[in-house]
Parts: C-alpha cells; structure tokens; sequence
C-alpha cells in the first residue's frame, strides 16, 4: 500500500497505523497479503515494515 502526506511529512499518524493494521486483518480474510505501506511525501518517504509497524 501506498499513500501520500502533502503536508510534506511522512511520519505515519495513529489514523494511518490503525488503518494499515485493519486492512491486513481484512487482507487475511481475503487471502491478500500486505508486504508494506509507504507513505510518501515531498522530499522523503517512510516504510511501515522498516520501522517495525508490519
């Protein structure tokens, strides 16, 4: 998954956390699995996976 910050920072929000979380419980049911979701914004971007959210 992948989805932007316009505000220019890429720091995930509690929104953006539980949401993410929700989707792969709703992926699991559907035999979709995430592998990660970036958030991107306008000079960098953050991996959930690689900061230990997934």
């Amino acid at each position: 998954m992948v989805h932007n910050h316009p505000s220019g920072d890429p720091t995930p929000s509690r929104a953006d956390i539980d949401i993410t979380k929700s989707l792969i419980e709703i992926g699991k049911l559907m035999g979709i699995a995430v592998h990660d979701h970036v958030i991107v914004a306008s000079e960098s971007c953050v991996s959930f996976r690689s900061k230990g959210l997934i």
